[in-house]
């Protein structure tokens, strides 16, 4: 599985389409998701294996906002990438995340979000 490119498109793609199993299909199997925000400044949300990162991205994906992709960085075994949100209220929020790669799946990811209220 070495080697194999990180489909970018369908990263756009899920966030765009609120498509929660074609997000998780990116992860590896025993992946680590670690999120930090104003709620989670001492000790961040730490998601072990697909079925966590999953049922994460179940709830995301069901709030009713808009994601856009703004910014995509791919190198052979790292991913970074920015998504604008915006909840029905108007609250924005930021993600940005820096991940590890591995056979062209999220191995590790570390996201960070900032909100406008």
């Amino acid at each position: 599985m070495e080697g194999q490119a990180f489909d970018v498109e369908a990263l756009r793609r899920g966030h765009e389409s609120h498509d929660a199993d074609l997000l998780t299909s990116l992860y590896a199997d025993d992946a680590e998701s670690m999120t930090v925000d104003a709620s989670n400044l001492r000790a961040p949300r730490t998601l072990r294996g697909k079925e966590s990162i999953a049922a994460l991205w179940r709830d995301v994906m069901s709030r009713g906002m808009t994601h856009e992709i703004q910014r995509v960085v791919l190198g052979s075994d790292s991913l970074a990438y920015q998504v604008a949100c915006r909840y029905a209220d108007g609250t924005r929020v930021l993600a940005s995340s820096v991940c590890k790669l591995a056979g062209g799946k999220i191995s590790r990811e570390t996201v960070v979000q900032a909100w406008d209220s």
